[in-house]
């Protein structure tokens, strides 16, 4: 199970939530961003879900505190705050994903989910499907004696798709994973790299890259 730290300045929420977590994973808990600190340096946290609006250290600070320091973390954000200025500030100081109140706790775990999954591929720096294996550090995807270099952006896309297989990406998503929130690309050019992705593993028969018409692309495994 992993260990799941809540912070959130609002007792009753604190409790909630952790009734609504424990069982799947280990719960730690925090009324403020100071103490968050505290528990996180601990060790052992594996996602951080936190309120924004908290006396002394809010949301963003924590967020942005931690990521000055090079701290890799997935963090939610959980928030009533739903404008889209507050959303840019979270994004841009280094959250993971935005949910707002009140708080879907079937959404919330399938979050979770995605973010742990995330981060166990990222931190292990490859992806397996069947004699395919894309390696983030060296940007190359093998099958046997078959190496194939990518521009980074090419693997970053790729890598994307392999990690999620079967699973829809929404182009908003792609552009936010692989270019950056503040990114000025759009989805011309994620359909430029899936064009040129697909060239590349034609006849490759592990995998194939399938456009789903008005939503995104998925990478849908084939044996």
């Amino acid at each position: 199970m992993a260990n799941i730290l809540i912070v959130e300045d609002d007792a009753n929420m604190r409790i909630l939530m952790s009734a609504r977590l424990k069982g799947r994973h280990n719960v730690l808990l925090a009324k403020d961003g100071a103490e968050a600190l505290e528990v996180f340096e601990r060790g052992g946290v594996n996602l951080i879900i936190t309120d924004i609006m908290m006396p002394g250290i809010d949301g963003y600070t924590l967020v942005e505190l931690l990521r000055s320091r090079g701290e890799t973390v997935p963090v939610i954000m959980l928030t009533a705050k739903d404008a889209m200025a507050d959303k840019h500030r979270g994004f841009s100081a280094g959250t993971d994903d935005y949910m707002t109140k009140p708080v879907n706790f079937e959404e919330l775990g399938w979050r979770i989910d995605a973010l742990l999954r995330r981060s166990r591929i990222a931190n292990e720096g490859r992806v397996t499907i069947g004699d395919v294996v894309a390696d983030r550090e060296t940007y190359c995807v093998t099958r046997g004696d078959e190496v194939v270099e990518l521009p980074s952006k090419e693997f970053q896309l790729l890598f994307l798709l392999l990690s999620y297989p079967n699973k829809i990406l929404t182009k908003e998503n792609i552009l936010d994973t692989v270019w950056g929130y503040s990114s000025e690309s759009d989805e011309n050019t994620v359909r430029t790299h899936i064009n040129r992705l697909r060239n590349k593993f034609e006849g490759w028969p592990e995998f194939e890259i399938v456009t789903m018409r008005g939503i995104g692309y998925k990478a849908v495994i084939k044996k």
